[in-house]
């Protein structure tokens, strides 16, 4: 992982950034790594906690979905001899591939969630309008790209997307200009679409760009990262002994929202809702490690500014059998999938 994986929709159009492991010092100390433990990299991107595991003695599962980052990580891979195990897949199913490497039960795993700064830094994956480059937006090389979705969601569609997803207050207006433009051309390159933005929304004294929330919209609901994150968050429980660490770094609400609910839900602190009829509490699958989200300091942000949203959550896995996820519950948004 890398400066900037799960990078904020503020920093989404920013500049090239070293890649540097965000909250490093602080995740290494939430898994309280051990030599010769198994671990778990649920989203490897440049290698950095993998690395800081290694370094440690550890063995580790490497998971990326992205085959770029895959490749790089083999160089990375020749350090280590056989301590490092790379894997091509989804971390919503890390349960299973570290049950196929003999990875399971597992001493630790470490998530940083969302787009990485490899990947923002490319035009060709069309992350970003700082660089113009074709709509893609895609993690991985299979699926729907952010063209396909501009070009034919109708105008509903697109308006849910971009308000749940992006938290865009003039969604409405900005699918109806997506709408109305793809009427004469197909809307194929970041530069495009971000013109196109910028019109129906407007400048303003904010220094964001005003397509950046759109374009975080359009990225989560490609990768289906919320979702992702959810079922992730689920597989590292079945995965995890008693005893057990996870670290989740995420880089915005909507991401945090998720893991603070999991783990409080799961620690026995999410309460009781009084529009609910009352319920026999269940034993807590984990104990939370951090009361409230740790986020890096001024040293860290003034080194690395894509750093500046990160929020590292952690928990102790106890000896109560796994539990169902109920995404609903975790508060993910129901924007429905563009047929």
């Amino acid at each position: 992982m890398m400066a900037g994986r799960g990078i904020s929709s503020e920093t989404a159009a920013g500049g090239p950034a070293r890649h540097i492991p965000v909250l490093l010092d602080e995740v290494m100390e939430v898994l309280s790594p051990r030599r010769e433990g198994h671990y778990i990299d649920g989203t490897f991107g440049a290698g950095g906690y993998s690395r800081a595991l290694l370094d440690v003695g550890c063995r580790v599962m490497a998971i990326d979905r992205d085959p770029t980052a895959l490749a790089a990580g083999r160089r990375i891979r020749e350090a280590y001899a056989d301590r490092l195990v790379l894997v091509d897949g989804l971390f919503s199913e890390l349960d299973v591939l570290a049950e196929a490497r003999g990875f399971s039960p597992a001493d630790g795993v470490a998530l940083d969630v969302g787009v990485s700064s490899m990947q923002i830094d490319d035009p060709a994956r069309g992350f970003s309008f700082s660089h113009d480059g074709p709509l893609d937006m895609r993690m991985g090389d299979d699926g729907p790209t952010a063209a396909d979705v501009v070009n034919t969601a109708d105008e509903a569609a697109l308006s849910r997307i971009i308000r749940m997803l992006g938290e865009e207050r003039r969604a409405r207006a900005v699918a109806r200009a997506i709408v109305r433009a793809r009427a004469d051309q197909p809307i194929e390159t970041t530069s495009a679409l971000a013109a196109i933005v910028e019109r129906a929304v407007g400048r303003s004294r904010d220094p964001i760009h005003p397509a950046t929330r759109t374009f975080q919209a359009l990225r989560i609901y490609v990768n289906g990262e919320l979702e992702e994150l959810a079922r992730g968050l689920g597989a590292a429980e079945r995965v995890l002994r008693p005893g057990g660490r996870l670290a989740v770094v995420s880089f915005h609400s909507l991401e945090d929202r998720i893991v603070k609910r999991f783990l409080a839900e799961r620690s026995g602190g999410g309460g009781v809702s009084r529009h609910r009829p009352e319920t026999t509490a269940e034993r807590p699958t984990f104990q939370a490690l951090t009361r409230r989200p740790i986020r890096p300091g001024e040293t860290e942000i003034a080194d690395n500014p894509r750093a500046r949203s990160a929020r590292l959550r952690g928990a102790e896995r106890t000896d109560v059998p796994a539990r169902t996820v109920d995404e609903n519950a975790l508060g993910l948004p129901t924007v429905g999938r563009v047929q």
